[in-house]
């Protein structure tokens, strides 16, 4: 099979997202440096396609990219078949949801809360993380993020959990979302008892911040349509992050609603560092 070059481009050119393109079509190519410019080159028989597809998507093909996985038929048992690890995690929170009554039966949140407690009369009294790790329950460092608390906190972690993890799943695969889950999840969780104290705590946002952080700097350092969010969603969720941490719901919901800030920082944080290692070494590869 003849390789020819289809394109001569600059160094500052970013050919990530048409790379992916490309490998998603199941075009072979490979893109060397030469002479202080980038060569992309491809088999004969495909090399004017590849030229012509280039004019239409210098960054990839956003629309079918961004869409995939609803535009290969089927609908919505299409889409969970397709992000299997996506609907996976989220059963497992709606069956937490069930067995907790979404936070209101204390007995059943003992069992994933991030230590274990005792109510006495109107105290509650907590284990130290030391206590819990020497016990042997290490599966409390993440499942805390299974417990919600009303109808409200499920619906909108589960909405952004299958809107962002759907991503990943999709781009990097389901082991990549099954680590970073698992990472956020520790990580969040983690912050939240360091900083915020014993107590008890749950959900999946401060996953959904390490997800949005990944997605977000791992397309500022190697484009991708899949991990494109709509216009003002980063904007958005920073907005609310800030608006939490000035302590403003808590003094409008008269202490009735308690944001685990800590675990959204925690996990927002841990998300900008592997978005960035993971989109450094995406770009990398493409350029290899």
């Amino acid at each position: 099979m003849a390789v020819v070059e289809a394109l001569r481009l600059p160094l500052s050119e970013d050919l990530s997202g048409f790379i992916a393109l490309l490998q998603r079509l199941r075009v072979p190519c490979r893109v060397s440096e030469e002479a202080g410019e980038q060569v992309l080159r491809v088999p004969a028989e495909t090399a004017d396609q590849v030229r012509e597809l280039y004019q239409r998507y210098p960054h990839g093909d956003g629309a079918v990219v961004a869409e995939q996985p609803s535009r290969r038929g089927g609908g919505f048992l299409a889409s969970l078949r397709r992000s299997p690890l996506t609907a996976a995690v989220l059963v497992l929170t709606f069956i937490a949801a069930a067995i907790t009554m979404l936070g209101e039966n204390f007995d059943t949140i003992r069992w994933f809360s991030f230590s274990d407690f005792r109510i006495d009369g109107e105290y509650a009294y907590f284990a130290t993380l030391g206590q819990t790790l020497a016990a042997g329950q290490w599966w409390r460092l993440i499942t805390p993020i299974f417990v919600h608390f009303g109808i409200l906190h499920l619906a909108m972690n589960s909405m952004w959990y299958w809107e962002l993890g759907r991503r990943i799943e999709y781009r990097q695969g389901a082991l990549m979302l099954g680590g970073l889950t698992l990472l956020f999840g520790v990580v969040s969780n983690l912050s939240q008892y360091t900083f915020g104290g014993p107590g008890i705590f749950g959900g999946l946002s401060g996953v959904l911040y390490g997800l949005l952080g990944h997605c977000w700097l791992f397309q500022k350092l190697a484009p991708d349509e899949a991990y494109r969010l709509p216009p003002g969603v980063v904007v958005l969720m920073l907005l609310w992050l800030v608006i939490c941490l000035t302590g403003v719901i808590e003094v409008v919901s008269f202490g009735a609603l308690a944001i685990a800030n800590a675990a959204h920082v925690g996990g927002l944080v841990a998300g900008c560092i592997t978005g960035v290692i993971g989109g450094a070494l995406s770009r990398r590869s493409a350029r290899a």
